[in-house]
Order: structure tokens, then sequence, then C-alpha cells
């Protein structure tokens, strides 16, 4: 089953009207026809809205509405991953994996020890690479909504915008404590919003973690082996997702 993003002034009671580059996947690369059944969702009621295609126009694809799926596919609680960039590709990869498990939100942020450094216009390239990657895991992994890239923050930024959540973590290789670890991620309940604070390669320098354990970000274990920063970040967000999911 294809899954595909609107606007919410798309869907006019029965009917659903697809625009846009969704037009030509739908056409040329999928080939699909009329009749064959999509899921649609709006990212805004996190519904899911099946629909079967009725007819394929230049510039729409015209859909009706069979039924409503309520139940909800994202988790019960919104989860922001402050991510430390890495090099290459690894962006890429963290992105579409962390969609995959359910995040709302990806922040990079420019550590002291990131390798990767970006001019503006450099960034705003790659922020908008990031955020298709974002969009295309959501689609496959039939997301209710598209999580956000946002723009790329230093970590006195990012501390301040994770202010709002209720629970905050950063794993580091210098913290102890597994029980703490287990406790903390034991405490999310539903409606809770979380962030993670992932650092980059070599991780973060000691003074960044005790200026977000300042602010109230817990510094947390992941076990006794050096995790990459592509595996850390995987590693808090699948707990999470079993941990609220289990609720």
């Amino acid at each position: 089953m294809y899954q595909f993003f609107v606007d919410p002034s798309q869907i006019q009671g029965t009917r659903i009207v697809i625009t846009g580059e969704d037009v030509n996947h739908i056409k040329n690369v999928l080939r699909m026809k009329p009749g064959d059944e999509i899921s649609v969702s709006n990212g805004a009621d996190l519904k899911e809205y099946r629909c079967g295609i009725e007819e394929i126009r230049a510039g729409q694809v015209i859909c009706t509405l069979r039924f409503v799926k309520e139940e909800g596919l994202e988790l019960p609680a919104r989860v922001l991953l402050f991510q430390g960039l890495p090099k290459a590709d690894k962006m890429e990869f963290i992105i579409q994996k962390a969609v995959e498990l359910g995040v709302c939100e990806v922040i990079p942020i420019s550590c002291k020890r990131a390798v990767v450094k970006l001019d503006e216009k450099k960034a705003a390239g790659k922020i908008a690479r990031w955020q298709k990657i974002a969009e295309a895991s959501a689609k496959q992994s039939r997301r209710g909504i598209i999580p956000q890239i946002r723009e790329i923050m230093t970590l006195e930024q990012a501390i301040a915008c994770s202010r709002a959540c209720q629970v905050r973590m950063i794993p580091y290789e210098l913290a102890e404590d597994m029980d703490k670890t287990k406790a903390l991620i034991g405490s999310l309940e539903p409606g809770r919003d979380v962030a993670v604070f992932i650092g980059p390669e070599g991780g973060f320098e000691r003074e960044e973690v005790e200026a977000a354990a300042r602010d109230g970000v817990t510094p947390v274990t992941l076990g006794r082996r050096i995790l990459r920063t592509e595996t850390a970040g995987m590693t808090v967000l699948s707990w999470i997702m079993y941990q609220l999911e289990g609720r």
C-alpha cells in the first residue's frame, strides 16, 4: 500500500485530489491505474484516508474516499532528535531511520567535535535534501505526519529549544549507572515530550555535557560499549518507541 501526503484543503468530502511531484510518481514510476487503492494523510489530523484512484489527469490524480482509519500511527508523545552533525552521508541515514522510529523533528546541531562545517548556502541545500529524505521515509513507514528537519543550531540554541520538553537526555560515554537510564526511559508517558541529544563522531566534549546538565538535560549511559553516532540515536529511539507503544 503506497502512502501520499496532501494538504488538508485537498481532501474535499469524499473527493481527494493529489497534485505536485506525486502525480508523476503515481503515473510514470508506480504505473498505477484507476481502481488502485492508496493511503493518504494530511499531516494534521493523524488519520489515514484509504481511497481509490478514479482518474489520472495532467497534473492531478483524482481519488474517492473509501474509509478512514482513526487509530493513530504516531507515537503518543513528541520526540525531538538533536543530532550532532556527522560526516559524509551519515545524516541522511540517521534521518531516514529516525523518521521510521517515530521522531517528529530532527534538529542538526553544530558541536565542537563536529568535523562538518556548513556555510549558510550549503546548509540550506542540505536541509532541503534532508527534508525530502524525511518525507520519503514518512511515506514508506506510513507516518501520519512528515517530520520537520530544522535549521542547524549551536548546542546552546539546541538546549534552549529543548526546554519545552518534559524529558531531556544526553547519552555520554563517561556516564554511568544503567539503572538510571532504565528509570528515565521507564518514566516516559504519553503526552510527555522527549528531547534526545546525540553527539557527532567523537562524541560531546565534557564541557558541552556539563552545560546541558546545568540546564536540566540528564546525562545517561547506553551501556558498556561505545556506539557510533548513527547507532546511538537509533538505540535510544528504539527504547523510547518500545516504552511508549507498550503503554
